[in-house]
């Protein structure tokens, strides 16, 4: 495997992928550019959009959004009760879309919200029977579902993969302020 950015091979590395064919047209135009963060940044975006419109079938069936699974997720993996804010914060998501997202939780008897015991201002969420159960039987489904969708690359390739991505992570979540989990 090829490291992307690496002085040009990346992109050839994979002459049929669809960013190849962006960065061939931009050298094409503009030869004096240098297209290696395309090669990676929209190769990391364009494997996201792709992901993300194959819709995550298990959680359809679920009638989950990813957001929503995320959020079960977020509770079920910590194993506490959490707040809205500790919420957004674990699911990198804004507080008005975390609040209108558990207020569709609750409808469905998933999560329940109660006051804090020492400060009525503050909401503490957890997941009902129903929602356990539910992350439950849904979470092994998702992972043989992502296997699936990786199961084209050899597991050292994955690895590999996996180890630049955590690296990239790390580099820009200290880059740019953003909280590490």
């Amino acid at each position: 495997m090829t490291a992307a950015g690496d002085g040009g091979a990346a992109g050839d590395a994979v002459a049929g992928d669809t960013v190849a064919g962006v960065v061939r047209q931009w050298r094409a135009v503009r030869p004096d550019l240098d297209t290696g963060p395309i090669e990676v940044i929209g190769r990391i975006n364009r494997c996201a959009a792709l992901l993300q419109h194959a819709e995550d079938a298990p959680l359809r069936r679920a009638g989950l959004t990813r957001a929503e699974f995320d959020l079960l997720s977020a509770l079920r993996r910590t194993g506490h009760e959490l707040t809205p804010g500790e919420l957004a914060r674990e699911t990198f998501s804004s507080g008005a879309a975390v609040t209108k997202r558990l207020k569709l939780l609750v409808e469905r008897g998933w999560v329940d919200r109660r006051s804090d015991t020492r400060d009525r201002r503050v909401a503490r969420v957890r997941l009902t029977r129903g929602g356990r159960e539910l992350i439950d039987t849904v979470m092994p489904e998702q992972l043989r579902y992502e296997t699936a969708a990786l199961s084209g690359l050899p597991d050292g390739d994955r690895r590999q993969v996996a180890t630049l991505l955590a690296e990239l992570l790390v580099q820009l979540e200290g880059r740019l302020g953003l909280p590490r989990a």
